[in-house]
């Protein structure tokens, strides 16, 4: 990635970090090395309202990194990245942000995988093959609170 393009990202990423900030909104973070599962998620994600798409990663060091920087309310997590994993994501997030909320998405949703995603902290975790519109759900239900208010309040 060339400079001009890590600046023209950094200006997109500190431009909707801050329309969120304005608007109240619920600050959504996506973290995964596919550009086409990246693209799908923001896409589904635009139709809901109050939510904010403020960041992405391809990598693992990229996402510990970002995530720290833009402070999401919720964080979309691959398992499986270059230079690292979900697990080490996942336990950078629950250390610096234990508020954040974390939704796994992931190609092997085997059983150890899911039992250990949800032991360090993992609020949910689907299959990306079969599960995908129950990203949107989930979203939708941690963007209100049982009573009704919403989850940014």
């Amino acid at each position: 990635m060339t400079s001009q393009q890590v600046e023209k990202e950094l200006f997109e990423f500190n431009r909707l970090t801050n329309k969120a900030k304005e608007n109240n909104t619920m600050k959504v973070f996506i973290a995964d090395d596919s550009p086409i599962i990246q693209e799908r998620l923001m896409t589904m994600l635009s139709d809901i309202t109050e939510v904010e798409i403020v960041g992405k990663a391809h990598d693992t060091p990229e996402a510990i990194k970002s995530i720290k920087e833009l402070k999401p309310d919720v964080v979309i997590l691959d398992n499986r990245m270059p230079g690292g994993g979900g697990i080490e994501v996942l336990q950078s997030i629950k250390k610096d942000l234990p508020r954040t909320k974390v939704i796994v998405f992931t190609n092997y949703p085997y059983t150890q995988y899911r039992k250990k995603f949800m032991e360090l902290g993992a609020d949910f975790f689907f299959s990306k093959s079969i599960q995908f519109e129950e990203i949107a759900n989930a979203i939708n239900e941690l963007n209100y609170r049982n009573d009704g208010r919403r989850f940014a309040e």
